[in-house]
């Protein structure tokens, strides 16, 4: 096991940033085992969600079943879900995780292949696999299991990252071949949030700068060729630019989203009261969600939002630190990627919808309708949970075990 003071900063030897100071959070025993002000935090995203999927979604899902509540009463069925999840994630130790994380990566591998071969297709996407009445959307898990495999992987392998390029690469080539497969659905999307997830975790963990900004390097290249090869995508990135070019063709969604955001002004039109979600807008419901709520909220609302979800990333990242801290490797670097990957797939969500990134089709996470997306969501949510309930436990038996001394 490495020794504390390799693991004691954020990031490894860049920076000798004493982060175990700046997130000052006393690893004492306390009556709790665990963090109440995340969970509270989760639930509170996850409820104010189901308010605005209602909201949203209520338009179209008259226009397209007849029946208003179609989206509202599909969005409760997988809040059930989540609560099913959430009690069978916070049973696993994370030291099973750890073991089954190869097999997990190989098993959700299988998976993206099936959706290849036998998913289903909406809106010229095959992204899904149906099972039952049930659509999962296997990228997501893909961001979840990739996550858990990263982890494992630097704590084998953290030595051999740090000393030559093979130990560096090898996760590069498990990323690519993920890659590959879900570029072929296509979902570009899911692949930017993988690719910064693993580059963040490379160098968290100490990586070599010149391999890392290789890295670096060839993801923007590799990023920029599949934009130029293919016509959709450079649509949305030269609509993206300039919106208003063609309002009414490649530019209809983001301008709508803008005028959402303009109605909106500082305290919004009142809760319930967008327009742009009479079918003005795509998607009000799922990916452009955000644009509903800065209607209805304004300035004011989104703000809140932000500070929540930005609130629950610093959570997970300062759960990290406080893992390696202890010397719970794999634990740490997992919070780390489960808070990178909440705080960049909010970014992308968000700057899709006010016009500073490209649309994406990534969803706002715990808010936006979806319930592949919502349960993932949780699941690693439920796993900060554990893990921190695991290391305030660790901590509380130190200290019973030099009291008995």
């Amino acid at each position: 096991m490495l020794s504390k003071m390799k693991q004691l900063s954020l990031f490894g030897e860049r920076f000798k940033w004493p982060l175990a100071n700046l997130f000052n959070d006393s690893i004492t025993p306390t009556k709790h085992l665990y963090d109440r002000s995340l969970l509270f935090a989760v639930l509170a995203l996850i409820s104010f969600g189901f308010v605005m999927v209602m909201s949203a979604s209520m338009p179209e899902a008259q226009t397209l079943t007849g029946n208003p509540f179609h989206f509202v009463w599909r969005h409760g069925a997988y809040l059930i879900g989540c609560v099913l999840i959430a009690a069978v994630v916070l049973q696993i130790e994370m030291r099973h995780w750890q073991n089954f994380s190869p097999l997990l990566l190989l098993v959700v591998g299988l998976m993206l292949v099936a959706v290849l071969l036998v998913g289903t297709t909406v809106n010229g996407a095959t992204r899904w696999l149906s099972i039952g009445p049930i659509r999962i959307q296997v990228a997501e898990i893909a961001k979840f299991a990739f996550a858990i495999y990263m982890a494992g992987y630097l704590v084998r392998r953290h030595q051999e990252i740090r000393e030559n390029a093979k130990g560096f690469y090898k996760p590069i080539a498990v990323f690519a071949a993920y890659a590959v497969l879900i570029l072929a659905q296509p979902d570009l999307g899911t692949v930017v949030v993988l690719f910064v997830g693993t580059v963040g975790l490379l160098f968290l963990a100490g990586a070599r700068l010149f391999d890392f900004f290789a890295l670096i390097l060839a993801g923007i290249l590799a990023f920029v060729a599949l934009v130029l090869f293919e016509p959709y995508r450079m649509r949305r990135v030269t609509s993206f630019l300039d919106p208003w070019q063609d309002p009414f063709g490649s530019g209809y969604q983001l301008t709508q989203s803008l005028m959402a955001y303009g109605r909106g002004d500082w305290f919004g039109q009142g809760l319930g009261n967008s327009i742009q979600k009479l079918e003005y807008l795509p998607e009000a419901h799922t990916d452009f969600i955000f644009a509903v709520i800065g209607e209805e909220l304004g300035f004011i609302g989104i703000i809140a939002v932000l500070a929540v979800l930005l609130f629950v990333a610093l959570r997970a990242i300062k759960l990290g630190n406080m893992c390696l801290v202890l010397e719970r490797a794999f634990e740490g670097y997992l919070a780390y990627g489960i808070g990178i990957w909440i705080c960049f797939q909010t970014v992308v969500n968000v700057g899709a919808s006010i016009g500073m990134l490209p649309t994406k089709g990534l969803t706002l996470p715990f808010i936006s309708y979806g319930g592949s997306s919502l349960w993932v969501m949780t699941a690693a949510v439920m796993m900060l949970i554990r893990i921190d309930y695991e290391r305030r436990l660790s901590v509380i038996q130190a200290v019973d075990g030099r009291a008995g001394k």
